[in-house]
């Protein structure tokens, strides 16, 4: 009953991927390697195949190449530099295990008993590892065409949203930035902490270099208007340099 559960659970995700992307597995069996977790194949001998680590591993290769392709197509007035600190931001794994949910792939992990009740399904850290294992099983069975329509529909979309810039520490950057040339004086000032209608605050501050203000930020935590802040400063400064 466990293997036709199963069998049934895969039906159900292909027909999403089918009905949402278009996306359709010759070999199944590659699929169902990428959503499946060591210790399931430790507790379930009768069950053949392999977990998804190796699939894992061409798909980090997969998502790297893929992704420096785009943008060296999309953006040809760039540098480098630019073009490295968007692939960065967009393949950071912390991205993978929201790009994981979205698709779904949460739901259909094959887990052992004691991972499943640890909570190991909404680990990020697994859900990073099973998207990278989902795109090699996708470039296996379907090549890098597909793979490349796909990542437009579900990734690469997500620059114009903003996305990525969650993932980007603005504070580190900032810091690198303004201490390029020796030590300076950074500092985070909260301004005002103002309610809002649904019980939340919005909190305001700003980001001084000597003493100088440079940029202010909005956040409904300190924290978060600390990387606003830091945000606004460090693309205006960048944008400023690279217009002289």
């Amino acid at each position: 009953m466990k293997i036709k559960r199963g069998q049934k659970r895969m039906e159900e995700l292909e027909q999403e991927l089918a009905s949402q992307y278009d996306l359709h597995f010759d070999n199944e069996q590659l699929l169902q390697e990428a959503l499946t977790q060591a210790n399931y194949l430790n507790e379930h001998p009768e069950v053949e195949g392999n977990d998804y680590q190796r699939l894992e591993f061409l798909g980090d290769a997969v998502m790297q190449q893929s992704t420096a392709v785009y943008l060296f197509k999309r953006f040809p007035d760039w540098d480098e530099g630019r073009l490295t600190e968007l692939r960065i931001a967009m393949v950071q794994t912390r991205s993978f295990a929201a790009l994981s949910r979205e698709l779904h792939l949460d739901r259909y992990i094959r887990l052992g008993r004691g991972e499943e009740l640890s909570g190991a399904r909404q680990r990020d850290s697994l859900l990073e590892d099973i998207w990278e294992a989902f795109i090699g099983a996708l470039y296996l069975d379907q090549g890098q065409a597909v793979v490349m329509r796909f990542l437009e529909q579900i990734l690469f979309a997500k620059i114009d949203e903003g996305f990525f810039e969650q993932f980007v520490d603005y504070k580190s950057k900032l810091q690198e930035y303004l201490q390029k040339d020796g030590p300076v004086a950074i500092k985070y000032q909260k301004l005002s902490e103002k309610p809002l209608a649904n019980n939340d605050q919005i909190f305001e501050v700003e980001v001084m270099v000597n003493q100088q203000v440079l940029a202010t930020g909005q956040g409904k935590s300190t924290k978060a208007a600390e990387k606003d802040a830091a945000r606004n400063a460090y693309q205006q400064l960048t944008t400023s340099a690279e217009k002289k």
